[in-house]
């Protein structure tokens, strides 16, 4: 009943395609053409992602804190380093830009040299008032190097926000709208209005200006993933379509395939627009990756055809055989490399179940789309020539084939030691990989806005935002003084820790009045004793509104405070040191019974979305390769099978996790998916090979050696050509200039190549030592589904088409 089964449905199929191809022409391009409509729902990501499920106890602290204090990553923060900065041409023109860039609809303020605010006791009232920190309106050097020693050296509250620590450069902090900071305004402010504007005063002064922040940072990542999109699309399409005419010497092959991969990334690109999911640094990779997968299907395609031209000169019988025979066959390998793709679905992260969703509905569009455009237009022209057959008769070709079969024959036991060894030296690879949280390591290191990073960090120590929400549980609770007492000790904690940046909070305020109470005297810079606390406090409270500098560290009820810090990009580990003795520091100076405080942040978030990501993609590892073997044992019926199928297939995964240790490539979002993505196409040649296998198996009366070898002859150049452009495809991904990306390019493509290898070497030798345990007629007569029709099935087949 299978039998027939797979012989009348494959027969349906074939008779289905060739006796509608005008119909359904048609239907692909009004497909193509619906897709199409579907591009302008396409969006560009305007956030970094959140790696962790929305229900995560992280995601939940940190809306919290949104709550309370809205968007954090509002900020932009232009730095100069140049002792020119006091010179009245440069200051003046420092002074405009941060002017100009304050009368953009998309500011909310700017806190630069030339708009500062000084803190001074009233005279009419408990209070303070804010004066003009520069009162001139002509400079002169003398007059700005005494703004610049009061600035330096009395104004202490100004100390890591305006100039660095080690007072060598000074900054302006540009803070955007809060809620435009997540949408295009964003973009159209950074590109149209931010960088002309610094441009221009470059160029006046001839002094180089460091931008960055968190918006910044995002749109010019975001730009560089929609500029490397094309650029991917278009070395996918040159690479793939050399290699395939390289080996098949014919441009019309070569043409119908890189048509039917174009139609491929059009419904690739409207599956993105009609499910209106973002473009990210992962989706963005789906276009190419469906040319470099989708290829393999023309190459077997086209490969039979020709074959079976060359063998009998018929061409409706060589259509009609291609697709009953290789139409079963790729859609089994299709639906393979869609499932490693498809177990990301399974995971919490909103990222990859979009990255999954859209890889495995493409992935089996492709195939279709090959199934039915390939014999279509074949059907359409006249039969290959003899020139477009010759690749077919290569000697070196040949060569390799007859290589394999010494290797397999002569030298098992040698393959056998070099499988063993390579499979210890990675286990101990293995365990030097680490584990990388860092939300910058990925970025473009030869992009001026990776550089503006690393010089905030030397100036300012760090850039990415780390937040500590205290709830005092009362309102008006925050202004006790034994609270601020709490936050001082806990932000000196903080400064003695060399990744992060001095902290910003209602402490310093509180300091500052004092300062301005007792006649700016720097001395006075710290909070009020026990004597000086009501009337002290009184004055701070009295001027909140009118200095309104409560409103971005208290809320409006008292009740909340943050304390905010910058943190430099650290390694993982280091930072769980940190997060651990931080918490620990928190519940000493806090008692859990009178406040509860939360860490939160971006700093935090990402690196608890890679850990979290991490964890979800083994298990997603270990569901693909349970899921695979489930498919295999339904498929062969035979648990020892199973277990050789999955050798050759594993193995070349563990080599990859030692070769990753060994050249410190660490574990991070973008490497971890290496694995799922590899496993899913390398068990496709495991499942061709097997599956001829079986077919020599019955064709030459179970004699194994015999059959071990026809199935390498006749498997080998097939998946010698896939894996080739397999390789070279992935290998597109390293031009990048993203590190992830590159890292997976080169990860996939080396996995790639050694399960080529390990599936053609180490494959064919287990089946001929354990041809005794394994290939038995009761082991292989009867699998549950028919992946090649066997030849004596042929004639049967074509009788009922």
């Amino acid at each position: 009943m299978d039998k027939l089964f797979s012989i009348g449905f494959w027969s349906t199929v074939a008779r289905f395609i060739l006796r509608n191809r005008t119909l359904l022409l048609i239907a692909i391009a009004l497909i193509t053409v619906f897709f199409a409509l579907q591009w302008k729902h396409m969006r560009f990501t305007y956030t970094e992602a959140n790696l962790l499920p929305d229900d995560h106890e992280i995601n939940v602290e940190y809306n919290k804190f949104l709550s309370e204090f809205g968007e954090e990553g509002n900020l932009i923060v232009l730095g100069i380093k140049d002792s020119a900065i006091f010179t009245p041409k440069v200051f003046n023109a420092w002074a405009q830009l941060s002017n100009d860039l304050r009368t953009s609809e998309a500011v909310e303020l700017t806190l630069a040299l030339g708009d500062l605010q000084k803190l001074e006791k009233r005279t009419d009232s408990a209070g303070f008032q804010l004066v003009p920190f520069i009162q001139d309106t002509v400079f002169t050097t003398e007059t700005l190097a005494k703004y610049k020693n009061e600035l330096f050296h009395k104004l202490p509250f100004y100390n890591g926000l305006v100039y660095s620590p080690g007072k060598e450069s000074v900054r302006t902090a540009v803070y955007l709208k809060k809620d435009i900071v997540n949408t295009p305004q964003r973009k159209d402010f950074i590109v149209d209005v931010l960088i002309p504007r610094i441009e221009q005063f470059e160029l006046e002064t001839e002094i180089e200006v460091h931008t960055s922040g968190m918006p910044y940072i995002r749109t010019l990542n975001s730009q560089n993933i929609i500029d490397e999109i094309g650029m991917f699309i278009g070395a996918a399409l040159l690479v793939t379509s050399l290699i395939f005419f390289f080996f098949f010497r014919s441009v019309r092959a070569t043409l119908i395939s890189m048509a039917t991969v174009i139609i491929g990334v059009m419904w690739a690109f409207g599956t993105l627009g009609l499910l209106h999911y973002e473009i990210t640094v992962l989706t963005a990779l789906i276009p190419p990756l469906i040319i470099v997968i989708g290829i393999p299907n023309c190459i077997f395609l086209i490969n039979k055809y020709q074959q079976e031209i060359k063998q009998h000169g018929n061409q409706a019988k060589s259509l009609q055989r291609v697709i009953a025979k290789v139409g079963n066959a790729t859609l089994m390998t299709n639906v393979t490399t869609a499932s490693g793709f498809a177990t990301f679905i399974l995971t919490n992260s909103q990222l990859l179940k979009e990255f999954g969703i859209v890889a495995s509905i493409n992935i089996i569009a492709i195939f279709l789309l090959s199934l039915f455009i390939i014999p279509i237009v074949y059907s359409y022209m006249a039969i290959p020539k003899y020139k477009h057959l010759k690749h077919l008769n290569k000697e070196w070709i040949s060569k390799f084939v007859n290589w394999m079969e010494r290797m397999v024959k002569n030298h098992r036991i040698a393959i056998y030691i070099s499988a063993v060894c390579l499979l210890c030296l990675s286990i101990v690879g293995m365990y030097n990989i680490k584990i990388s949280g860092s939300i910058i390591e990925d970025m473009p290191k030869k992009a001026d806005f990776f550089k503006d990073i690393q010089f905030f960090e030397s100036e300012y120590e760090g850039i990415m935002p780390l937040e500590i929400l205290i709830d005092t549980k009362r309102q008006k609770g925050v202004m006790k003084l034994a609270t601020l007492k709490r936050m001082d000790e806990l932000q000196e904690y903080l400064q003695e820790i060399p990744e992060l940046a001095k902290p910003l909070s209602i402490v310093e305020l509180v300091k500052y009045s004092k300062q301005a109470y007792y006649n700016n005297n720097p001395e006075y810079y710290q909070l009020p004793n026990s004597q000086e606390r009501t009337f002290l406090l009184s004055y701070a409270k009295g001027s909140a509104d009118r200095t309104n500098l409560l409103s971005s560290y208290v809320d409006s009820t008292g009740q909340y405070a943050r304390i905010t810090t910058f943190m430099k990009d650290t390694k993982t580990e280091r930072f769980e040191r940190i997060e651990e003795d931080l918490r620990s520091k928190i519940d000493k100076i806090f008692p859990p019974d009178r406040y509860d405080v939360s860490v939160t942040g971006k700093a935090l978030v990402f690196q608890k979305g890679t850990k979290y990501l991490v964890n979800n993609l083994i298990i997603s590892l270990s569901l693909a390769i349970f899921l695979i073997a489930l498919f295999m044992a339904w498929m062969f019926r035979s648990l020892r099978m199973i277990l050789v199928s999955l050798i050759p297939n594993l193995l070349p995964l563990i080599i990859t996790a030692g070769l990753m240790g060994f050249i410190g490539v660490p574990i991070k979002p973008s490497t971890i998916l290496v694995f799922s993505i590899a496993f899913g196409i390398s068990v496709d040649d495991t499942i061709h090979f097997l599956a001829k296998y079986r077919q020599e198996l019955i064709a030459n009366n179970w004699r194994i050696k015999k059959s071990v070898y026809a199935a390498l002859k006749e498997t080998g150049v097939s998946m010698f050509y896939t894996s080739i452009v397999l390789f070279f495809g992935f290998s597109v991904f390293t031009i990048s200039s993203f590190g992830g990306t590159v890292a997976l390019g080169a990860l996939v493509s080396a996995t790639l190549l050694f399960a080529m290898l390990a599936n053609l070497l180490l494959l064919p030798s287990l089946l001929l030592s354990l041809e005794k345990s394994i290939a038995n007629k009761e082991t292989l007569r009867q699998p549950a589904l028919k992946i090649i029709p066997d030849s004596e099935e042929e004639d049967e087949d074509e009788a009922m088409l």
